[in-house]
């Protein structure tokens, strides 16, 4: 049987089909956010503390964000870059994240760059390899913590001005992150009226620095640029070997992470880094009280873990200029760059016209509280960009930091 409607009641039809609760769309599906970070191996210590940091911070909100449920998917890079392109691969390709995080090694990052610009995938970059935000910068990775060099800037400026030594011999592990730090480091000294009188690489798994420590030449200071256990073997060495001078060092030197395990031998070093467990800010009173609500009185608490909580405070305040939408990528990454934090557990938090956060570095001076190393901040630069002063057009027509680049001075 054929049933006929009249236009009338099609209309009538059309409206009450209109009137019913429509299927749930995009707008109110999860946000899916894809973590790489490294849980295996031996950078898994500051792997797990970029979780850790993430996920206090998505549990004291709920894990929503401007109403939005956020599903978070962590995946195991192994610390290596092989492993890393093939995770970013899968977090984007099969699980269709909307923003990532990491990964957590300067090698790992520059594996999977040029997949993050092709596949348009927001992401807020860790690791410090400086070219990522200057010469191979591209629209859609932005870094949220900060580059190799740009704790070393200050660091170079207190031995200056505040230390007032002039000479400075150096010991980087031989890589990327080595190389760029004591490039900042000798930059700022040498503009200053300051000389490095020797550069020393040694291998990232090496055992016994008294090869290197007998290299040192006569100077004011030596700064040391080490990451992982290097800096503890590096310390106590250079000080049961009869090293005199004082020390200063980069963000991985005595993080708050690690400086419990140094011993007396540390006692007045100056390390520089972009967060400081003695932070007297309420956002940092917070975040530490949330840590350990989640992870134990004895967590450790640094740098690592305080540059992901800031990170879901940037998602939050960027989701907040967008509406909650997180499927226009590009204006995800405009309105990203366009937010300034006034108080992060890491102090205010904004980015430059490159990509890059501009932030504050503490200097602190290593001293035993209660029978345990810990660092007390000194003093602190406020807004410190990754150019260390220089104007930025200048600063990149000059050649990346390397192994031998700035040269040494006769």
């Amino acid at each position: 049987m054929t049933i006929k409607l009249s236009r009338r009641q099609m209309l009538a039809g059309a409206a009450a089909a209109a009137a019913l609760p429509m299927p749930a769309i995009a707008q109110n599906a999860p946000i899916k956010i894809g973590l790489l970070t490294v849980k295996t191996g031996p950078l898994a210590a500051g792997g797990i503390h970029f979780e850790e940091g993430f996920v206090t911070f998505l549990k004291e909100k709920n894990y929503t964000l401007s109403g939005r449920k956020i599903d978070l998917i962590v995946a195991d890079t192994g610390g290596n870059p092989a492993g890393a392109k093939t995770k970013a691969q899968e977090v984007v390709e099969r699980d269709k994240v909307d923003v990532v995080l990491g990964p957590f090694a300067a090698f790992e990052l520059l594996a999977t760059l040029d997949y993050f610009a092709e596949a348009k995938m927001p992401t807020l970059a860790f690791a410090g390899a400086e070219d990522v935000t200057q010469r191979k910068r591209n629209a859609y990775v932005t870094r949220s913590s900060y580059t190799s060099a740009q704790c070393l800037y200050p660091l170079a400026d207190y031995v200056l001005h505040e230390m007032k030594l002039k000479t400075a011999a150096t010991i980087g592990d031989d890589f990327a992150f080595g190389y760029e730090q004591v490039g900042g480091f000798q930059r700022v000294l040498e503009e200053g009226g300051g000389r490095i009188v020797k550069k020393l690489w040694s291998p990232l798994n090496t055992a016994d620095y008294a090869p290197y420590i007998a290299q040192l030449p006569q100077s004011d200071v030596v700064c040391e640029v080490l990451a992982g256990s290097n800096p503890l073997k590096f310390t106590k060495q250079a000080r049961g070997l009869g090293v005199k001078q004082p020390l200063v060092g980069g963000s991985t030197v005595a993080d708050d992470t690690i400086i419990a395990a140094h011993d007396e031998s540390a006692e007045g070093l100056i390390n520089t880094n972009p967060y400081s467990l003695d932070h007297d800010s309420e956002a940092n009173k917070r975040f530490i009280a949330e840590m350990r609500k989640n992870y134990g009185d004895g967590v450790r608490i640094g740098h690592y873990a305080a540059c992901f909580y800031a990170n879901g405070q940037l998602i939050e305040a960027t989701l907040a200029k967008t509406g909650g939408k997180a499927d226009d990528r590009e204006g995800f990454v405009k309105a990203l760059r366009s937010v300034t934090l006034a108080d992060t557990p890491r102090g205010p938090l904004s980015f430059d016209d490159y990509g890059n956060a501009v932030i504050d570095v503490y200097v602190r001076r290593a001293g035993k509280v209660n029978g345990k190393m810990a660092n007390k901040t000194v003093k602190t630069y406020h807004k410190v960009s990754q150019f260390g002063g220089m104007d930025p057009k200048a600063f990149l027509k000059e050649p990346v930091f390397s192994r031998d680049y700035p040269p040494m001075k006769s």
